[in-house]
């Protein structure tokens, strides 16, 4: 067996970076809409609006793409256990540039009217289709191909796609934002990230098409024990960790998106800080994050999953009043010590072992289902609303924000909730 692992050494680190160069074109798409909702979209899409409630419909068009992320789970899922992790990549990938590349060619407000909104949400729902199937595939790639003992570090690379991809997608807007003025950038400036996601795309495919398929799952099809209806028989084995991977992801998916979306929008209007200034200090916290995920996930190779994601929901918690008392001071260092505490330390220490932690709560046959089904169930209900709860929570309590401190300590205590029922994986393995 020893010999059998040793021998897969370079597939499983060929594998995992793959997965991490995949999942950051993959995010790129995703967050890349995140970032234009909160600074282009209110203004283009919903201009007939106040700025705050244009904003506020913006996020909303930003959560509808996680309505469909839960039905791109189950139907990846399904065909992923059915014909392989591998051929469900290359589609994921297909799908989600696509609808990103035509978000950056529709009409606006000005030109088309009420069709521009609508499109606009068309293209979302797509996307979130897409994603839906991304991440189980992703890492179910890595963390099937990993040696028994360090499978919480190589799960860790393609989650390494999420703060990579919104480094890219911050700095390609951010470098677009600085080379032109206002004007250009509302005119058209802002549809170049989005068309720049084809170069992108056309460079993941070709990646995907050098993976192997996981050995894992290679095993179950080759003894022919595929199960017809993977969703069900993952529902009917595993029902309670459906529902404590949810949980699980709670402090972690809300926290993201406040983070990297909500608090653009509160730093540019309701402190009246320069686009730019929050912007940067979004990307200079990914991109210590992309650092600190891998060191998380090895740390949870030597303690266990459950202490160390029970480490960062515990600290996103303690994080949401000083959170907005060091962006009040609209000092640049105080403003990106915030984003990186929470960020780099709080989601790190949950992003990086959550594929391991995930994927060893199911069995081979129906994981990419039921992993698929928890996280992305997750997503639709901390991820999507966490943005437009905060925002409407900034709107009616202005200039208060302890209410936004309130409910972002309710996510951690979801995931605090969840974490401690949930089994440890370290060493068990898989159900």
């Amino acid at each position: 067996m020893a010999d059998r692992i040793d021998a897969r050494q370079p597939s499983h680190v060929t594998v995992a970076t793959a997965s991490l160069i995949g999942t950051a074109i993959e995010w790129y798409d995703f967050f890349l809409y995140g970032t234009a909702a909160a600074l282009i979209f209110n203004k283009l899409f919903f201009p007939s609006f106040d700025p705050t409630v244009g904003t506020l419909l913006a996020f909303l068009t930003f959560a509808l793409g996680f309505i469909a992320r839960p039905l791109g789970g189950i139907v990846f899922g399904h065909y992923g256990d059915k014909i392989g992790r591998k051929t469900m990549l290359y589609l994921t990938l297909l799908i989600m540039g696509v609808a990103t590349a035509v978000i950056g060619l529709l009409p606006t407000y000005e030109t088309a009217g009420v069709w521009a909104p609508i499109l606009l949400v068309t293209c979302r729902l797509v996307q979130g289709f897409g994603l839906g199937g991304e991440w189980g595939g992703a890492v179910l790639m890595a963390v099937e191909h990993a040696p028994a003992d360090k499978k919480g570090f190589y799960g860790s690379w393609p989650q390494l796609g999420a703060p990579l991809g919104l480094v890219l997608g911050t700095l390609v807007f951010s470098l677009v934002s600085g080379l032109m003025t206002d004007a250009q950038l509302f005119a058209w400036g802002w549809r170049i990230p989005f068309l720049f996601s084809i170069a992108l795309v056309v460079v993941g495919l070709w990646i995907r098409f050098t993976i192997a398929e996981s050995p894992e799952f290679q095993k179950v099809k080759d003894q022919k024990q595929e199960v017809a209806m993977p969703l069900v028989e993952a529902v009917r084995q595993h029902p309670k960790n459906i529902l404590l991977a949810m949980g699980a992801r709670f402090a972690e998916n809300g926290f993201f998106y406040i983070y990297a979306t909500f608090l653009l929008a509160y730093a540019t209007q309701a402190l009246g800080l320069p686009r730019q200034q929050i912007l940067n200090a979004v990307l200079i916290a990914a991109a210590i994050e992309t650092f600190t995920i891998p060191a998380f996930g090895a740390l949870s190779d030597k303690f266990g999953r459950r202490p160390v994601y029970m480490f960062g929901a515990i600290f996103s918690g303690a994080m949401a009043f000083p959170l907005f008392a060091l962006l009040g001071t609209k000092d640049q260092t105080f403003i990106v010590l915030a984003m990186s505490l929470g960020l780099a330390v709080g989601h790190a220490s949950m992003y990086g072992p959550q594929a391991s932690f995930l994927s060893e709560l199911f069995g081979t046959k129906v994981r990419y289902s039921g992993v698929s089904l928890g996280y992305n169930l997750a997503s639709l209900l901390a991820g999507a609303l966490s943005p437009p709860i905060a925002t409407g929570l900034m709107t009616a309590y202005k200039p208060e924000t302890w209410p936004i401190s309130l409910y972002m300590i309710g996510l951690a205590l979801i995931t605090v909730v969840a974490v401690f029922f949930a089994a440890e994986t370290r060493k068990t393995g898989t159900p």
